[in-house]
């Protein structure tokens, strides 16, 4: 052991010494920040910051007290927190064509991921996936359709909150799960809670393993050192999510083959020959399972904030059920929201993009990288240098930015989601899905809107929402809004074939 430590230890050496020499006479002209640690820069402050939400939250919100842009040293990698709207669209958005690369991540994107997890993919693997997810969209058309499925679902989600009130949180999971299955594979989630939740605790647990390494803010470790001496529990995660994919993707992927699989992206798209994919299989479960994962895991985290705020400030959900109410009726002729409501809705509209800015469910947007020298107001940022998108510090450009107040939001573009947004990243790796996104999310925040009440079932602290993981976020208790408004779900659902398996119990 002991020879294999000393060959580590020179080679560390050499490595860092090789840096060194490589940056003496470099001239970078870099934003301030906070300083750091020798070698390690400030990476201890930020390994204890995402131990918790919290923690993550006002470590992020104290980056703007240097200004727009913040450096900050993590391990061998310069980042810099783009900490406005008007440096995210100067930056990620007008210099896409060189600010749309990944870093590269041995250990989220590699051991966690097999190097196939779209989101952090670089770009000359990622191309080939994105050229087919962009066709998720094609037309107003798809929009109606995915619009229709959302509310087939949400329907689901309704008669399940009336069944078990106290798994609120997990009809969220099932909900927005089952509307991105239908696009991607065709059918609805069927599946058992144990196969749910395991899906979901995956995509959890990776978005939980981005810059979770110290590995990662170290890469060169990984063309260094021999995997056995860095993977530690990463190599095991990687190959349960694998498992855990194969088992939701074998399915599919014989149906289609054998001809039965019912229509979906995967069998007239991802899979289609004229389509021309050239992924392996093996890319293209990642992809679809991805999309899926993806497309369920952040607006689940939207709707448990959205209850949140109906616990903080009931006045707000009084506001917005007036707003629904005045559409959809409170007499004998009450019906459901419908997906052609959200132009006669600007409020629901408002109140879900503030939802996305008062607890942003990606509080750091996945980074970017330069792949060139660019010199921007001033500064000089070499290649390599990254970029991240503070979502916390966007949130805050507004007037009373701890207040939440969609009124903010009314404006010509408050039924576009994007739009002054920044929560389903920007430039060339923009979320493709955003539109399907607000359509599940409409439809089900103004559904649940106008048919149930919170209240607080113990302790509550907004800025801790705990829904990382699969369990209660915090503690509620729902109510169904009254005797109609529990009838007209139960004729919905009857009507809509989604009764009898509107619970987890499969």
């Amino acid at each position: 052991m002991a020879p294999l430590l000393l060959i580590a230890t020179s080679l560390t050496f050499i490595y860092l010494l090789t840096l060194a020499l490589g940056l003496q006479g470099r001239t970078r002209r870099l934003p301030p920040g906070p300083r750091g640690w020798p070698l390690v820069g400030a990476l201890p402050a930020f390994r204890r910051a995402t131990a918790s939400s919290a923690g993550l939250t006002a470590w992020l919100l104290s980056l703007r007290t240097y200004g727009e842009l913040t450096t900050i040293r993590l391990g061998s990698a310069t980042w810099i927190s783009l900490n406005s709207t008007r440096v995210v669209a100067a930056l990620i958005d007008k210099r896409g064509i060189i600010t749309s690369e990944r870093p590269y991540y041995p250990v989220a994107s590699g051991l966690v991921s097999q190097h196939k997890r779209t989101v952090l993919r670089q770009t000359a693997a990622w191309r080939e996936g994105r050229r087919v997810m962009q066709r998720l969209l094609l037309s107003s058309a798809d929009l109606a359709q995915y619009g229709a499925w959302a509310e087939l679902e949400s329907t689901a989600l309704l008669a399940a909150y009336l069944q078990r009130p106290e798994r609120w949180f997990a009809h969220h999971t099932r909900y927005t799960l089952s509307v991105v299955y239908r696009i991607v594979f065709g059918q609805r989630v069927r599946r058992r809670t144990r196969e749910v939740e395991a899906f979901v605790f995956a995509a959890a647990e990776f978005v939980a393993s981005i810059n979770a390494s110290a590995v990662d803010f170290f890469p060169w470790v990984a063309t260094v050192f021999p995997q056995f001496m860095w993977r530690g529990r990463w190599k095991d995660m990687g190959e349960r999510h694998r498992q855990i994919y194969q088992a939701w993707w074998r399915q599919v992927k014989e149906a289609v083959d054998g001809g039965t699989a019912p229509p979906s992206w995967t069998r007239d798209v991802l899979l289609a020959k004229e389509t021309g994919y050239t992924g392996s299989d093996e890319d293209a479960m990642y992809l679809s399972t991805s999309v899926v994962g993806a497309g369920a895991d952040n607006p689940r985290k939207v709707l448990n904030t959205f209850v949140m705020a109906a616990l903080r400030y009931p006045d707000i959900l009084t506001r917005a059920r007036a707003a629904v109410d005045g559409v959809c009726g409170t007499g004998a002729d009450m019906r459901l929201p419908r997906m052609k409501d959200m132009e006669s809705m600007p409020y629901i509209c408002a109140l879900l993009k503030e939802v996305m800015r008062w607890r942003p469910s990606v509080p750091l947007i996945p980074p970017h990288q330069l792949t060139q020298d660019l010199e921007f107001e001033g500064y000089l940022f070499p290649k390599g240098t990254i970029f991240a998108i503070n979502a916390i510090a966007l949130g805050q450009e507004c007037e009373h930015p701890d207040d939440f107040k969609p009124e903010r939001w009314l404006d010509d573009d408050v039924c576009n989601v994007s739009h002054g947004h920044w929560s389903f990243g920007g430039g060339r790796r923009i979320c493709v899905g955003y539109r399907v996104a607000q359509q599940l999310l409409f439809i089900a925040l103004a559904r649940l809107i106008y048919c149930f009440d919170y209240e607080a079932a113990g302790p509550l602290d907004d800025r801790t929402l705990n829904h990382q993981k699969p369990g209660e976020p915090f503690p509620v208790q729902v109510k169904v809004r009254s005797k109609e408004h529990e009838a007209l779900i139960l004729n919905e659902a009857r009507q809509s074939g989604v009764l009898e398996d509107a619970t987890l119990e499969f």
